[in-house]
């Protein structure tokens, strides 16, 4: 079955695994915005939600980068740890710092697209809301079309996302997600 061969550095998760991880990093990076949110507002003197509004977008972007950047150049962030999923360039060696920020940038392909058709179409909060998850979903899916069942983002930034669970985990159990 295609996507399911194993490189001699790890075999490529399911997307079920993937997009689980995607989720619980949303929930984990939760607190790192609300944080970053409140020192921004603390340090600008913003009294209100939308005054510095693309201050605050600027400032969040960067924190993410950092965040991201930071953790995919050492192998994995902590959902990706809880998810046994690591983050290697296409030669299974850790990232450099650059290919990192290169992956941050490109990973962007997730919500850009949605946010800025919406933008353009003039779509309601929940129309837009929908049309992310819609892309969301496509994009996903899309990574069948990869010969390596990888991310096009992933491709294009020259890394690979592998299954690093221990051997006796991977072997011999059926996992929900594989």
């Amino acid at each position: 079955m295609p996507g399911t061969e194993a490189a001699p550095w790890g075999q490529t998760p399911s997307v079920l695994r993937r997009l689980s991880c995607w989720f619980y990093e949303g929930v984990l990076l939760f607190g790192v915005v609300f944080i970053s949110g409140y020192l921004f507002g603390a340090l600008s003197q913003t009294k209100h939600a939308l005054d510095n509004r693309h201050g605050l977008q600027a400032f969040e972007f960067l924190v993410l980068g950092l965040y991201f950047t930071w953790f995919w150049h050492k192998g994995q962030t902590l959902a990706m740890k809880t998810w046994h999923l690591r983050l290697v360039d296409v030669h299974g060696q850790a990232l450099s710092q650059q290919r990192a920020l290169l992956r941050y940038v490109l990973s962007w392909v997730w919500l850009f697209p949605p946010l800025l058709l919406a933008q353009m179409l003039g779509l309601t909060s929940m129309q837009s809301v929908g049309l992310c998850v819609l892309w969301v979903a496509l994009w996903a899916a899309s990574s069948r079309l990869h010969p390596d069942r990888q991310y096009w983002h992933d491709q294009w930034a020259g890394t690979r996302l592998i299954d690093v669970r221990p051997q006796n985990a991977s072997d011999g159990h059926t996992d929900l997600a594989s």
